[in-house]
């Protein structure tokens, strides 16, 4: 199995905003004073744009999608929470936590995959858990080492403990299960994606243990991962407010890894930690100021990996 994909999907924005339905319990979302819709939209493009062309500079293959104005999907733009895709050739839909979000699943992107080669053998569907208000958002509330059938998963009201250990039993993945938090207001309050506290690459992960208050799951997520022989590389709380922890390992061209993260992640690393980064994958940076600021995700929420097999 593997850990990095060459081939990503991305959707491009067309009616960008802070979604007051995800606010509740993303509380990296802030609202942008003094600017209008159109502007924060304008300014969410220029930096998917500018974004996607680095990508492609360094062979990464980019599947961009123009997203419609109707149904009102305000965060269209982070798609890897409602669809993953499987070497297999599987495809899977999950349950969203937001109505307007569930709006995001999009059959023609399906069609267009296969049109570009990809092939598709199997849906797997968990929608229908919105029934009973049970989420699972898609690769922001789970970490897969697919290499060691591993998946990483911080419950929230977003990652539903049942529906996770369903997920692992149909996919063969062994489940590490623990609770990530972030201070609010002087409260400890649940992290909502656990891709915003943690990053596994091929030979490395990131990850703010700070996060995981209970010591036994901190000393468990950290076992496991060294136990796959993973280099840890540590960051603080602080770290993860400025997306640290919301970094992707992707292939270029000449099979090279990149390690993708916003700039304002990469700003806030140190040296020490930029120097054991790169031992692992060239770091490719970009400004998301706008898309971070009111969509509360980064980098990686924006890149939903394919794994399918070419038809």
């Amino acid at each position: 199995m593997k850990q990095t994909a060459n081939a990503i999907l991305m959707i491009r924005p067309v009616a960008f905003r802070m979604n007051e339905q995800t606010a509740v319990n993303n509380y990296y979302q802030k609202v942008l004073n003094g600017l209008t819709p159109e502007t924060v939209n304008a300014r969410a493009r220029e930096e998917f744009d500018a974004f996607v062309n680095k990508l492609r500079m360094v062979g990464v293959d980019v599947v961009v999608v123009e997203d419609t104005l109707h149904p009102d999907t305000p965060d269209s733009i982070f798609p890897n929470n409602w669809i993953s895709f499987h070497e297999n050739g599987d495809v899977v839909l999950y349950p969203m936590f937001a109505e307007n979000r569930r709006q995001e699943r999009r059959e023609d992107i399906l069609d267009l995959l296969e049109e570009r080669g990809f092939a598709i053998n199997e849906i797997m569907d968990y929608t229908s858990a919105e029934d009973d208000d049970i989420f699972l958002e898609g690769t922001g509330s789970l970490l897969l080492d697919r290499q060691n059938g591993k998946a990483y998963c911080a419950l929230s009201p977003r990652a539903d403990e049942e529906l996770f250990i369903e997920f692992c039993e149909d996919f063969e993945y062994n489940p590490i299960i623990f609770e990530a938090y972030q201070t609010v207001d002087g409260v400890r309050k649940l992290i909502y994606h656990t891709n915003v506290m943690m990053c596994i690459g091929e030979t490395f992960a990131v990850v703010c243990a700070d996060c995981i208050d209970d010591k036994q799951e901190r000393k468990m997520v950290l076992d496991n991962l060294r136990e796959d022989g993973k280099e840890i590389i540590l960051i603080t709380e602080d770290q993860v407010n400025n997306f640290a922890g919301n970094m992707l390992e992707v292939r270029g061209s000449d099979n090279r890894r990149y390690l993708v993260m916003s700039q304002s992640a990469h700003k806030s690393l140190t040296p020490a930690q930029i120097a054991q980064l790169e031992k692992h994958a060239t770091i490719l940076s970009s400004s998301l100021d706008t898309i971070e600021a009111c969509g509360g995700g980064s980098a990686r929420c924006m890149m939903a990996e394919v794994f399918l097999p070419k038809a």
